[in-house]
């Protein structure tokens, strides 16, 4: 989701993904899950495998070597721990999930040099989900079918979605997945696409409760809180499993319809952000957002469920590769950057303004503003200015950790706005 190659006048070539559902019949989805379970397999195997020799030799066997050794164990018997079964589904599902376990680690190790909760890769557990796979290779694009290796044809619920009879686009990868008992494909395609100059230069956004997203003109987002209105019914649901017995068909059958539910919570709020990410990244050149500490924000428990439905982070990360594909950008204010208590028009900055307080009252120069939308006017200045601590099109976009304790650091300086806007 990210511009590989610009040139002056030239189409941009960037890395998209479409995502849709697929309808297999019964043979198609015995297929699917064999997949699904050979890459699970093959993901815990090599991660057993790199465990044992890194207690032996110290030494950690990379995707290559285990691929190498996994190839020798198809050919053995199975009753000296060999797995011919393995045949029976492409050989991407278990070298990709190689692959991923090596990406896996070294996103440990950067995370222990950055001083940040390290998270050891863990074993895939069905219990958890069936997950999915991903291919490479032969995979063609039909109007109503998706072929792909080992699987062939598989039927799609959306007609003419996914690119095809476009010389353009290139297919890389594709990844299914499972949920809710729904099957789902998504294409890793490389694609050319024309620039389009956006119609304004600058915006400032601002991110809230109350209101999702607040941008400089005035236009709110609201939030549509798709957690706290399903929450009744998950909650009965949720009930309704813990009153059957472990391991009955009752008790699959009601965790089949929590699933369920979870899942067009998910997928409302996937929509709602992507209509607000493309409404802002189609409409502006350069998008003026705040650098909110996610993580830290969300040990406030009285509004931890009401920050993690809101998804401030999914909401910027969109906004990132949108801009990027017209060769636009987002510009990170500091984290300690006051834009709530700064007055939108003599830059006076006000020593406390309390969470209640909904409208920003200046008391040198006496403007009466909305207090979302002078922080998100506040934001479009830093954005004007290219004042920016972090670009996101340019850098990392993870936030740096001082020697400082967390609980000794500066309290952020934006989040009153966000817990109560």
């Amino acid at each position: 989701m990210e511009a590989i190659a610009t040139g002056k006048d030239a189409p941009t070539k960037i890395l998209r993904a479409y995502k849709t559902e697929l309808d297999p019949n019964n043979a198609r989805r015995t297929l699917l899950l064999k997949h699904a379970g050979a890459r699970r397999w093959a993901y815990n195997w090599g991660l057993q495998r790199k465990i044992e020799e890194y207690e032996r030799t110290r030494k950690s066997p990379g995707a290559r070597t285990l691929h190498r050794e996994l190839n020798r164990l198809k050919n053995t018997d199975p009753l000296e721990g060999g797995v011919p079964w393995m045949y029976e589904v492409s050989k991407c599902a278990p070298q990709e999930a190689l692959r991923d376990l090596d990406e896996a680690f070294q996103n440990f190790f950067r995370r222990v040099k950055e001083g940040r909760k390290p998270g050891f890769p863990r074993f895939k557990s069905k219990k958890r989900g069936i997950g999915g796979f991903r291919l490479t290779g032969t995979i063609k694009v039909f109007e109503r079918h998706i072929q792909l290796p080992r699987l062939g044809r598989i039927r799609l619920k959306e007609r003419g979605y996914l690119p095809f009879r476009d010389p353009t686009v290139h297919i890389l990868s594709a990844t299914v997945t499972e949920r809710a008992g729904r099957w789902f494909v998504s294409l890793l395609v490389e694609m050319e696409i024309e620039k389009v100059p956006p119609k304004e230069a600058a915006v400032g956004v601002d991110v809230g409760i109350s209101a999702l997203a607040t941008r400089s003109d005035g236009k709110k987002f609201e939030n549509p809180r798709t957690l706290l209105g399903a929450e009744r019914k998950l909650k009965l649901l949720q009930r309704s499993i813990s009153r059957k017995r472990k391991g009955s068909k009752n008790r699959q059958k009601a965790v089949r319809k929590l699933a369920k539910a979870h899942a067009r919570v998910a997928n409302i709020r996937e929509n709602v952000l992507h209509e607000i990410s493309s409404a802002i990244a189609k409409r502006f050149g350069i998008v003026g957002m705040e650098d909110l500490n996610a993580e830290g924000m969300g040990r406030n428990h009285h509004l931890a469920k009401a920050l993690k439905d809101a998804a401030f982070g999914e909401l910027r990360r969109q906004v990132e590769y949108k801009t990027s594909w017209n060769g636009d950008r987002v510009v990170l204010a500091d984290r300690f950057y006051p834009s709530s208590r700064t007055c939108s028009r003599c830059k006076q900055v006000k020593e406390h303004l309390g969470l209640s307080e909904r409208i920003f009252r200046c008391d040198t120069c006496g403007l009466v503003i909305d207090r979302d939308q002078n922080a998100a006017i506040n934001l479009k200045d830093v954005a004007a200015s290219d004042t920016e601590t972090k670009n996101a099109c340019g850098g990392d976009g993870r936030p740096r950790r001082g020697r400082q304790s967390p609980r000794k650091q500066k309290p952020n300086a934006g989040v009153g706005d966000v817990l109560q806007g």
